[in-house]
């Protein structure tokens, strides 16, 4: 009983797939050595799998045959379409006056535009140029609009992004400067203490005790001169009766 006739399209199971491509490949390569064995012919054969795998084989090398192959196209293309000097030498005259024929139409079309070479034109004519012109003029004016509201609009943004950075600024700066008052008022008694406490202070205070002994003293020798002064100023107001009065006896005598 022979084998069914199997349907030739695509196997939609992987291994199925794999397995079906590893056998028919090694099939090919057999036919095609056997093919180059039994007929002296030169064969080479390419194959890429579904994951991009190559698999080659040639019955002399891979290189000498595709050498060989592009060469024989290239005789083929050449046999298939004969050069013939005169007719490139045709086509190539009327590409050139192809090219100089739009040359001048451009050219033309250009001067026009500008206000030029209006004397050969129709009013038909005239009139088109005319709307063309306006509709330049207006898509040119819708460019502008749209570049300067754009312009406009990324201005917007960079203002709005220069406030908040300011806005940002200025917070950091108040909490700045509040951390550093709080510091302040906590660091002030401490500093306080310490000065209170410190020997510089005492220091000072026996120093300013000292100085109030001094003082002291000194108001007690004032006192004392005081006092001195006074005594002799009443012992000599005794004495000038005395010598009055006896001066005055003398006298008398």
């Amino acid at each position: 009983m022979g084998r069914g006739k199997i349907e030739i399209k695509k196997i939609e199971n992987l291994n199925s797939r794999q397995v079906t491509f590893s056998k028919r490949r090694n099939g090919l390569l057999k036919k095609a050595k056997e093919l180059s064995i039994l007929c002296d012919a030169e064969v080479g054969v390419i194959i890429f799998s579904s994951t991009g795998k190559v698999y080659q084989w040639s019955s002399t090398s891979m290189e000498h045959t595709l050498s060989r192959y592009n060469k024989g196209i290239e005789e083929d293309h050449s046999q298939e379409h004969p050069f013939d000097e005169q007719q490139a030498e045709k086509l190539q005259g009327i590409e050139v006056n192809t090219m100089k024929q739009e040359y001048l139409r451009l050219h033309t079309e250009y001067m026009r535009l500008n206000g030029k070479e209006l004397d050969d034109l129709s009013f038909k004519e005239l009139k088109q140029l005319e709307d063309q012109l306006n509709e330049g003029i207006a898509s040119v004016e819708r460019q502008k609009e749209q570049i300067l509201m754009e312009q406009l609009k990324r201005s917007r943004l960079q203002e709005q992004k220069t406030i908040m950075e300011n806005e940002d600024l200025r917070k950091q700066v108040e909490e700045l400067r509040q951390k550093g008052s709080s510091n302040i008022l906590e660091l002030n008694p401490l500093l306080e203490r310490r000065l209170d406490h410190s020997p510089n202070n005492s220091k000072a205070d026996d120093n300013n005790s000292a100085s109030d002994d001094d003082n002291h003293l000194s108001d007690t020798s004032l006192h004392l001169g005081l006092t001195s002064n006074i005594g002799r100023k009443r012992k000599a107001t005794e004495i000038e009766p005395t010598t009055n009065d006896s001066g005055s006896q003398v006298a008398s005598e």
